[in-house]
C-alpha cells in the first residue's frame, strides 16, 4: 500500500525508480541560492487609465453620478419607509449600534 492510500488496481506496490545518468546522484548547485535579491517593479498606471477609459464608456454619455446617487438615495429612503412596530424597532437598535445611518428625522418612515 502506498503512503497516499490503498494501491489501485493495476497499479505497482511500490513506484519504480527512475533510472538516473551516472554520475547524477548529487544535487547540481543552484545558481540562484545565496545571491541577492533583484528590484523588480511594474507600473500599471497605463492599464488603470485604460480600465478607467473601460468603465466609463461601458456607463455612457449619458450617465449622471449626481443622480445615481439620488435614485441610491431615494431607494433607502423607500426601503425603510412603511416599518411595522418590530421592524421600527429592530431599526432604531441597528442606527443605536451604528450599523444604519438615522435617515428621515429619526424614523425610518420619513
Amino acid at each position: 500500500m502506498s503512503s497516499f492510500g490503498p494501491v489501485l488496481p493495476g497499479e505497482p506496490d511500490e513506484p519504480a525508480e527512475a533510472s538516473e545518468p551516472a554520475g547524477a546522484s548529487e544535487p547540481a548547485a543552484d545558481p540562484a541560492v545565496g545571491s541577492e535579491p533583484v528590484e523588480f517593479t511594474v507600473d500599471l498606471t497605463s492599464h488603470e487609465m485604460l480600465r478607467r477609459t473601460h468603465a466609463l464608456a461601458a456607463l455612457g454619455p449619458d450617465w449622471d453620478p449626481v443622480a445615481a446617487l439620488r435614485g441610491e438615495q431615494e431607494a433607502y429612503d423607500l426601503l425603510y419607509s412603511g416599518l411595522d412596530a418590530e421592524q421600527q424597532r429592530v431599526y432604531d437598535e441597528l442606527v443605536a449600534a451604528g450599523v444604519l445611518p438615522r435617515r428621515g428625522g429619526g424614523h425610518a418612515a420619513a
